[in-house]
């Protein structure tokens, strides 16, 4: 085994009214949100939203019509090409297919931003693919090709190379998309185990639902061409906001169709027939567990941190919510925040 890697502290990221268009096509306008230091956060939303483009735009690779992307006091909308370059070695990234190179085996795939962007010697890259290999799962599997190996073993590829630079923030563009459930339940143990080894600010974005509601600590969701929401897991899990109860819970009834957005009339007969025959339909469930370390590895500093801002802002949250919420704390949790339960919410 490999010595584990030094612990690094994530940064933050902070997104102020961020405007994209493709000709006169507007994907999502005006989107403000802070992708908190050393936390993992999930974007949503149905399939065409602009989650990919969003993504893109805060690494760069597209320029948003208004707003700023700031990373370390850069704002890399409009900054220089060397600023971008620079602030860019913050960043790794994993593209939906692993964005491998067809003709190089895994080990050349994962040494080859060491080689393009540093002047290791090969001695010292050849210690870092390595272990980088080894905490993704791909020991062994340095001298196979793409072509030889599963979709999940491509994602683990891909983000061995994505962690060799070692990044402060890492950029997951639907890393589920392909797989199937247990290739899925792999690769979210895997990230929640990266932010534990090394506090990486991480960003998922995802159309699964499983994923959604275990793995990241904030999570936003785009629909209608704006950001619906973005905050702690607990206050997403727990709103009564329509398309984002529709979305974390799976449900027919609520503003997203099969192909379109649902007009007033369409959703007011379909939510008719829905009361009618599945009565349970518009209960909001309780927070749900979220995914913790694999046994022996640290744990999270982003979980107390979250639960710190959840808190504050607790009081402020609908009745039900609010005891969803206390009552998805553990005994320890309440004892350090001095929380009481009743029927009636929580008192301090």
């Amino acid at each position: 085994m490999s010595e584990p890697p030094e612990a690094c502290m994530g940064v933050e990221v902070v997104v102020e009214g961020l405007t994209k268009s493709f000709g006169s096509q507007n994907i999502w306008r005006d989107v403000t949100l802070t992708l908190p230091a050393g936390e993992v956060s999930g974007m949503l939303g149905p399939s065409g939203t602009g989650k990919s483009v969003f993504l893109k735009c805060l690494v760069g690779l597209l320029k948003p019509e208004q707003g700023r992307v700031m990373v370390n006091g850069v704002d890399l909308c409009h900054c220089s090409e060397h600023q971008l370059y620079e602030t860019r070695k913050l960043f790794g990234v994993l593209f939906q297919d692993g964005a491998l190179f067809g003709s190089m085996n895994l080990y050349d795939n994962v040494a080859f931003p060491l080689r393009e962007h540093t002047r290791k010697a090969e001695s010292q890259i050849k210690r870092i693919v390595l272990e980088k290999m080894e905490m993704v799962g791909l020991s062994g599997a340095e001298k196979k090709l793409p072509g030889e190996i599963s979709g999940g073993m491509r994602k683990r590829a891909g983000l061995a190379r994505a962690l060799v630079l070692d990044p402060e923030i890492i950029l997951c563009d639907e890393p589920d998309s392909g797989l199937d459930p247990v290739r899925t339940a792999y690769l979210s143990q895997l990230l929640i185990d990266l932010n534990a080894q090394i506090d990486a600010t991480i960003l998922i974005v995802t159309h699964n639902i499983s994923v959604a509601r275990t793995v990241p600590d904030n999570v936003g969701m785009l629909f209608r061409r704006e950001l619906v929401m973005f905050g702690p897991r607990e206050v997403l899990l727990t709103s009564d906001e329509p398309v984002v109860a529709q979305f974390v819970n799976g449900r027919r009834a609520g503003p997203i169709g099969m192909a379109e957005e649902k007009d007033q009339a369409t959703m007011a007969a379909e939510a008719a027939t829905l009361t009618e025959t599945r009565p349970g339909e518009h209960v909001v469930p309780g927070v749900v567990p979220q995914l913790e370390p694999t046994p022996g590895l640290p744990s999270r500093q982003a979980v107390a941190r979250r639960k710190d801002r959840v808190m504050q802002i607790l009081h402020t949250l609908p009745p039900a919510a609010q005891r969803q919420i206390v009552d998805s704390l553990t005994d320890a949790d309440k004892v350090r925040y001095g929380i009481a339960v009743s029927t009636r919410g929580y008192r301090r």
